[in-house]
C-alpha cells in the first residue's frame, strides 16, 4: 500500500458512492474524512461496520483501526481537507425537475472551509451546467480564484450495484475541469488510487457523458420494451428474438425487457438533459418517448396477472399474488425506483391481497405500503393464485418454483420454458 499521509479527502455524503469511494482512497493510505448528515450513518461507520452492500465490513474495520477513515456529521472540518469530493444524492422532484438542494447545501459547507490549493470534485449525477453555473459561483463568492487558488472538477459516478467485476478502482472515471490547471489537479488526485483515469475538456463535457451513458441505457430498454409489447400481440416470444439476434456478431447489443425501470441512475438522469433542454426550448423526444414506454410496464405486468387469473375464472379483488423479488435488479436490497412497487401498488389498488419474498429485502416501506418478506415455502407457493417474477434473484431455485406454484408471470424470463412456442412469453404456467 503507497503511503499518502500528507493528502486528507474530504466526502460528503457515505453513500453507494461515497463510502467505495472512500475506502478505496484509504486501502491507499489516503486519510479519508467522511461527512454525512446522517448521524446513525456515521456511528455505523466509526464503529468499523458497513451499510452498503458492496463494501465488506472488514474493509472498513481495518482502515477505521488504522486510523485512516472516521465520518464525522461536522460540516467545519472540511478546512482540514486537502481535496472534497461531493458524493450527494440528486433527485427529481414531482415535476420531474432536477432538486439540487442537496448540492447547494453541500457548496455553503465547502465555501465556508476554502482554502488555498483544495480540490473540490462533485460526483453527483447532475444536469450540464452544475459544476459552472451552481457551485462555482459559491466557490468564488469567499475571493478566491478557480484554476488559480483552488480547482474545481466534475467526475461522474459509475457504481454498478452488485457488479461482481467493476468496481470503484477499476472502472475508468471521466474528470473534467472548469480549466485545464482543475483537471490536471483533479487526475494527479485520483491517480493515486484509481486506475485509469478519463480526461476530458470540461465539466460539462464530464457531466453530458453520464448524461449520455444512462440515457443510451434508458431508450436501449424503452426500445425492447416495446418490442415485447409488439411480439406479444404477434404472438412471438420476445426472449427467443433476442437470443437470435444476439447470435450476431456485430451490429447489435443485447437488451432485454422486464417489468419497468428501476434504480437511481437510468429512471431518473435522462430526465435532468430533458430539463435542461426545455430551459432552451428543445424538446428531447427520445428520452420522452422511452420515459413513456418504460413507465407502462408495471401496468403490462398487471395485465397479464388479470389474464392469468381469467384463465381460471378468478377475480384480482381478493386474489392472493406473491411477488418474488421487489429489489430493482438481481442479487441487491436496493427498491429505488424498482418497478416492483409500482406493479405492488396496482395490485393493491385492484384488492389483491400482495405479498412478497425478497433475501435481499427483508422489510418494505414505500410510500405507505409496509410489508415483511415472507418465507419461501412449499406451502407459501402453493397457496398464491398467482406468483409474479419481477426480480431475478439467483438464489432463487425456479424449477422449485415452477413446480409449486399454480400459476406463474414471469417478467424476466428467469424460469424454465415448458416450450419456445408463441404466447407464452410472460405466463409460463396457468
Amino acid at each position: 500500500m503507497t503511503e499518502h499521509p500528507s493528502t486528507t479527502l474530504g466526502i460528503i455524503g457515505l453513500g453507494y458512492v461515497g463510502l467505495p469511494l472512500a475506502v478505496e482512497a484509504g486501502r491507499a493510505g489516503i486519510r479519508v474524512i467522511g461527512f454525512d448528515v446522517n448521524p446513525s450513518v456515521v456511528d455505523i461507520v466509526n464503529s468499523g461496520e458497513s451499510h452498503i452492500q458492496d463494501v465488506p465490513a472488514t474493509h472498513v474495520e481495518k482502515l477505521v483501526e488504522g486510523r485512516c477513515l472516521e465520518a464525522t456529521t461536522d460540516m467545519t472540518r472540511l478546512r482540514e481537507c486537502d481535496v472534497v469530493s461531493i458524493c450527494v444524492p440528486t433527485p427529481l422532484s414531482k415535476t420531474r425537475d432536477p432538486d439540487v438542494s442537496y448540492i447547494l447545501a453541500a457548496s455553503k459547507s465547502v465555501s465556508e472551509g476554502l482554502h488555498v490549493g483544495q480540490v473540490i470534485v462533485l460526483e453527483s449525477t447532475t444536469y450540464p451546467g452544475t459544476t459552472r453555473e451552481v457551485l462555482l459561483p459559491a466557490l468564488e463568492a469567499t475571493g478566491l480564484r478557480v484554476g488559480k487558488d483552488f480547482h474545481l472538477c466534475f467526475s461522474p459516478e459509475r457504481v454498478d450495484p452488485g457488479n461482481p467485476k467493476w468496481n470503484t478502482r477499476n472502472t475508468p472515471k471521466v474528470i473534467g475541469g472548469i480549466t485545464q490547471e482543475c483537471t490536471a489537479a483533479g487526475v494527479a488526485f485520483y491517480e493515486k488510487f484509481l486506475d485509469t483515469l478519463v480526461p476530458v475538456s470540461s465539466s460539462e463535457t464530464a457531466e453530458m457523458t453520464k448524461i449520455l451513458e444512462n440515457t443510451f441505457r434508458a431508450v436501449n430498454i424503452g426500445l425492447v420494451n416495446e418490442t415485447a409489447l409488439i411480439a406479444e400481440r404477434l404472438g412471438v416470444d420476445v426472449w427467443e428474438v433476442i437470443e437470435a439476434a444476439n447470435t450476431k456478431p456485430f451490429g447489435f447489443m443485447k437488451f432485454t425487457p422486464g417489468p419497468g425501470l428501476g434504480g437511481h441512475c437510468i429512471p431518473v438522469d435522462p430526465h435532468y438533459l430533458s430539463w435542461k433542454m426545455r430551459t432552451l426550448n428543445y424538446k428531447t423526444r427520445f428520452i420522452e418517448l422511452a420515459s413513456e414506454i418504460n413507465s407502462e410496464m408495471p401496468y403490462f405486468v398487471v395485465d397479464k396477472v388479470r389474464e392469468a387469473l381469467n384463465r381460471k375464472k378468478k377475480s384480482v379483488h381478493g386474489a392472493r399474488i406473491l411477488l418474488l423479488g421487489v429489489a430493482y435488479k438481481r442479487d441487491i436490497g436496493d427498491v429505488r425506483e424498482s418497478p416492483a412497487l409500482d406493479v405492488l401498488k396496482l395490485l393493491i389498488e385492484d384488492g389483491a391481497v400482495v405479498s412478497y419474498h425478497d433475501p435481499f429485502v427483508p422489510k418494505l416501506h414505500e410510500e405507505g405500503v409496509i410489508l415483511e418478506s415472507v418465507e419461501l415455502t412449499d406451502e407459501v407457493l402453493s397457496d398464491a393464485d398467482v406468483a409474479v417474477i419481477l426480480t431475478d434473484h439467483s438464489q432463487f431455485n425456479y424449477v422449485w418454483i415452477l413446480e409449486n406454484v399454480r400459476m406463474l408471470v414471469d417478467t424476466r424470463n428467469a424460469s424454465p420454458r415448458h416450450d419456445s412456442g408463441a404466447g407464452h412469453s410472460w405466463i409460463v404456467k396457468g
